[in-house]
């Protein structure tokens, strides 16, 4: 599918990026890793690459998810809002999964980058973690925070936070039997 979509402008898997985006180059990712297959991981980190690119803030860098109000399709606009924490959450899972098969601190960079979005490095400059529920809001508007804590939401930051965390970790425990 990848392959009869893909143009040189547009490195994704149909006509449209919707919703829960990052998770479909992790998967080529994830596969293409186990099975020693380069075309899964070579479309998995171009796709990646593109996605991130195409979900920066062209003005300062930081992390912009496609919105959920209108996404972004092929020769369209790209939706700004709403921004769902589920977004933040898939691109820290694939740019860490793409960290592991390169070894490239680039993708750990960016998985940082989509982690912040929580934090409030994001469109408003406001946090969607909230350190005294310890809930997270549910996305961004144009004008505000979501304040709405959901199940999805915080365990997708807890999620994301918890891969991050795992980072300094090693990735399998020695002398274990």
């Amino acid at each position: 599918m990848y392959e009869s979509i893909r143009r040189p402008e547009w490195k994704w898997f149909e006509d449209v990026v919707a919703y829960g985006n990052a998770r479909l180059p992790q998967a080529l990712l994830l596969v293409g890793s186990a099975c020693g297959d380069e075309r899964m991981l070579s479309a998995g980190l171009e796709s990646l690459d593109w996605l991130m690119k195409t979900q920066h803030c062209q003005r300062n860098g930081h992390f912009v998810p496609i919105g959920s109000q209108g996404f972004y399709r092929q020769g369209g606009e790209q939706a700004r809002f709403d921004q769902q924490p589920i977004e933040a959450a898939g691109a820290v899972s694939a740019c860490l999964q793409a960290f592991r098969v390169t070894a490239d601190n680039h993708w750990r960079s960016e998985a940082w980058s989509a982690l912040n979005w929580f934090l409030g490095d994001n469109d408003l400059q406001l946090p969607l973690y909230d350190s005294e529920t310890g809930g997270c809001r549910d996305g961004l508007h144009p004008e505000r925070a979501n304040e709405n804590q959901g199940a999805e939401s915080t365990l997708s930051f807890l999620m994301a936070l918890l891969e991050m965390h795992s980072l300094k970790q090693p990735e399998k425990a020695e002398n274990c039997q």
